[in-house]
């Protein structure tokens, strides 16, 4: 979070650590932190500040779960240079013959998200020996912000992966994959202690220099999320018998009515390049929680950038507002059709290349272009064409994005209340689509596939969309994700086919990185398909 950035760049916590090669590529403490750090109150918030520092690098590396979500999903193609590698191809079309030495794509990724993990798991184990003097609650207020981020960094490797090593205490012992249903009792654990722990302070009485820390709102949130897609995806009744659909609804309940949030007026307002001078800023009130990024990056492993946004600018080229990036997730046409033409989302959303008139000049480079790149999260360019990010002090526009991930927004809470039966479900979808179709609004009545249609207008690249297809079914996930149509590679017409039966048989899980299962002597098992 920006508020504890310069805590982050010179924490006594960090400078202690020293990376140490194993299965997990886990980060170790030495023994002379052991023996003299985690004794006073501040020692613990030095630790905190890495925790939090280590959930921002989780996406520093490998590819980042916003960019998997959304190439993954029916939102967008693989792209990327034309004489690029066909690694997004492969994992767009879930097909590794696409590219088959690329088995290492989540390397960096797996890595990064048990670094975290790691030092969430080292505060906690530390917690009970600090001197918390007069304000025991603190050491509670601590615990449940750190468990937060485990609880969300599980629940990312285990929609990836499926299964995964289940690790609670440090260590760097060779631990096989774990039952999913034992993951998910931990994240629920996790957000429950959370959201029990952490005070009922409404989104208008937070202190700004609190924006971006993890709220007993995020962990309600956070708790109804994970009810949908595990009951979704295993086909259950309950979050493995921690939560139940009522309580459920009843965490959300109460991000309504007690969080003290709202929607922005107006959707493009939420999104800076869709604004402009009219974007609302960073932890408005429809900011349920977001993971925080500065331009500070250097590359000498300062990662506090949003480093997977280049991926979404238009290919090596700035064309104002928009800067440059690699040119990957181009947008599937069929998103842009989906969008009623006075729904104010479509253009807040979607970058129109004809549309917009812009001129768009590397098409030779650039692999299925289908003529729409993503807008909420792309870098921005000067009238000169210079990167935002540099220009304000950042060292490169690849490392030095600073835009953040909008994690969970009110929206989300309104419509997933409404999804889970609300007596005001009708009155909450309403809100949504008042504020997309603003005096055009005429009502839909709310049920199922209503909703999961605004879901999919609402939260279009936002890294929300695949999991709401998958918690649907995986053949539901497979008949919409399937595609066969035409792209243009390097400006020439080229057949684009994803198969449903590849969706099928990876039950739309991603590779378990071959380094990883190399490491642990094959007590690591590949997931299906790959």
């Amino acid at each position: 979070m920006k508020n504890l950035k310069l805590y982050i760049l010179v924490t006594a916590l960090l400078s202690l650590m020293a990376c140490k090669k194993s299965f997990l590529d886990t980060e170790d403490v030495t023994s002379a932190t052991e023996q003299n750090f985690y004794k006073t109150p501040n020692d613990a918030w030095k630790a905190l500040v890495g925790v939090y520092d280590g959930l921002q690098r989780v996406w520093s590396g490998g590819i980042a779960f916003p960019v998997a979500s959304t190439v993954m999903s029916d939102e967008a193609f693989g792209g990327g240079g034309n004489a690029d590698g066909f690694g997004f191809q492969m994992m767009d079309e879930f097909d590794k013959l696409r590219s088959p030495s690329d088995q290492d794509m989540f390397g960096d990724s797996w890595s990064l998200y048990y670094k975290a993990i790691y030092r969430a798991n080292m505060l906690l184990s530390h917690l009970d020996g600090v001197n918390w003097g007069g304000n025991p609650g603190l050491r509670n207020t601590y615990e449940a912000e750190t468990r937060f981020i485990r609880a969300y960094c599980y629940f990312d490797m285990v929609r990836l992966w499926g299964n995964v090593p289940l690790i609670t205490k440090p260590t760097t012992d060779n631990v096989p994959q774990a039952n999913a249903d034992d993951v998910y009792k931990l994240i629920a654990d996790d957000l429950k202690f959370a959201a029990a722990n952490l005070a009922a302070t409404s989104y208008g009485s937070q202190a700004a220099s609190t924006h971006g820390r993890v709220t007993k709102w995020a962990a309600e949130a956070l708790l109804g999320r994970v009810f949908l897609y595990y009951t979704g995806y295993y086909s259950k009744t309950d979050l493995v018998g921690a939560v139940s659909k009522a309580q459920a609804l009843a965490y959300l309940e109460d991000v309504i009515t007690n969080g003290g949030f709202g929607l922005v007026e107006k959707f493009a307002n939420l999104w800076p390049a869709a604004s402009l001078n009219n974007y609302v800023g960073e932890d408005n009130k429809e900011t349920v929680f977001a993971i925080k990024y500065t331009f500070t990056s250097d590359w000498n492993g300062n990662s506090d950038g949003n480093n997977w946004m280049v991926m979404y600018g238009i290919r090596v080229q700035s064309i104002y507002p928009y800067g440059m990036g690699w040119g990957a997730a181009t947008v599937n046409p069929k998103l842009w059709d989906a969008f009623a033409p006075n729904d104010s989302r479509r253009s807040a959303s979607i970058i129109s290349i004809n549309d917009e008139k812009l001129n768009f000049q590397n098409i030779k480079d650039q692999r299925e272009y289908t003529g729409y790149t993503i807008k909420k999260y792309t870098p921005m360019a000067d009238e000169a064409g210079r990167s935002l990010a540099e220009k304000m002090g950042g060292t490169s526009f690849m490392i030095s994005q600073y835009q953040d991930y909008v994690s969970i927004r009110y929206a989300d809470v309104l419509l997933m209340a409404a999804e889970l039966g609300a007596a005001s479900a009708q009155s909450y979808f309403d809100d949504v689509r008042k504020r997309a179709f603003g005096a055009g609004f005429v009502q839909i009545p709310v049920n199922q596939a209503n909703i999961m249609n605004e879901r999919k207008l609402e939260f279009a690249a936002e890294g929300i969309r695949y999991w709401d297809l998958l918690r649907q079914g995986i053949n539901v996930a497979a008949s919409a994700i399937a595609e066969s149509t035409t792209v243009q590679n390097g400006g020439v017409n080229t057949p684009k086919t994803i198969l449903a039966s590849k969706v099928m048989e990876t039950k739309g899980l991603v590779q378990v990185p071959n380094t990883q299962i190399t490491l642990s002597n094959n007590v690591l098992k590949q997931n299906a398909g790959w």
